[in-house]
């Protein structure tokens, strides 16, 4: 009998990498989710015995499939592949019954020593032909991004001891009149601050832009051990910090994926105190159509929340979906 593998993840690039990280095989039979309830559905039809579950995803995410197959005693082994790698993220999913996990992007050989290590035969089975494997470029940067901003968050929640919650990341290709839309967490009536920062590489240009909630500076500054009052100036070198770590940071998740390298421009503040549309309107000049990469970050249990958009340029889009063409494992 073929062993039946679940892989749920909300984005079909990375199912469509998860299935090409699986080790040959010919005895298997895959079936695929876009969300936890979704899989659930698969579960209780008998379709998983082994369930390769992402975490971050929409309707139930993997931490409400893994209480909710905890709750039905659903002996089916879970592999968390995730980008969050938050150390509290790995012990959460551990401490609700998970196998095992793995950082995304997925490794071929780490899936067939996890499945090796819990006792799992996968026998031979046919490989996809490459061109079986389309490769759409929205869904591979949403994909792209989600690793990304797992990296980012890690850093941070290391640095500050927290844990950081990250929506799906959003990802549409704009024009310059539209460029509001790209940010799909932020309120518009909420007073912010903004740091710009050009970075090129590899044929791809653009410019990040993390928006700062400005009611988040107070429980910010205590976080990082500020002693002093929280005035303009601590506040603008806090925005200057948070800035530095995440889009730094952000990048180089990007750029590890891709094999790439990105020269980054110097900050520069885009504006302080004031809305999300007067923000916009002082970068939206200089772009025509463009590709927007929305992420953001909230830190549990406390006051604070902050939002990355990342422009490309268009001529970027070409060399980017080039790049994201090869992240396909063979």
């Amino acid at each position: 009998m073929p062993t039946p593998i679940l892989i749920c993840d909300d984005s079909s690039f990375a199912r469509k990498q998860m299935l090409r990280a699986l080790p040959d095989g010919s005895d298997v039979d895959v079936t695929f989710a876009s969300d936890g309830a979704e899989g659930l559905e698969a579960i209780k039809a008998g379709k998983a015995e082994i369930i390769f579950l992402d975490l971050n995803m929409p309707v139930m995410d993997g931490y409400q499939t893994l209480e909710a197959l905890r709750e039905a005693g659903v002996s089916a082994k879970v592999i968390v592949v995730s980008g969050d790698i938050q150390p509290d993220a790995r012990k959460r999913v551990m401490d609700l019954g998970a196998a095992a996990f793995i950082r995304k992007p997925v490794d071929s050989q780490e899936v067939a020593d996890v499945l090796d290590a819990h006792g799992v035969k996968v026998f031979k089975r046919k490989r996809l032909p490459r061109a079986a494997v389309d490769t759409d470029v929205i869904a591979g940067c949403q994909e792209v991004a989600n690793v990304a901003m797992g990296r980012a968050a890690d850093l941070l929640a290391r640095l500050l001891n927290v844990y950081i919650h990250m929506p799906i990341p959003n990802v549409n290709t704009i024009e310059k009149n539209e460029l509001r839309m790209a940010l799909k967490y932020i309120d518009q009536d909420e007073a912010v601050s903004a740091v710009c920062q050009g970075f090129i590489g590899a044929g791809i240009a653009g410019e990040a832009l993390l928006i700062f909630d400005d009611a988040s500076f107070t429980d910010m500054a205590d976080l990082m051990n500020y002693q002093e009052h929280v005035d303009d100036g601590v506040e603008l070198e806090l925005l200057m910090d948070i800035s530095s770590i995440l889009i730094s940071a952000f990048l180089k998740g990007i750029a590890e994926q891709l094999d790439v390298s990105f020269s980054q421009g110097h900050p520069i503040v885009l504006g302080r105190h004031v809305k999300v549309d007067d923000l916009l309107k002082r970068s939206a000049s200089r772009w025509d159509r463009t590709l927007a990469i929305e992420v953001s970050f909230s830190f549990e249990d406390l006051s604070i929340s902050c939002d990355l958009l990342f422009l490309f340029t268009e001529d970027s889009i070409a060399p980017l979906y080039e790049l994201i063409s090869y992240v396909m494992p063979e």
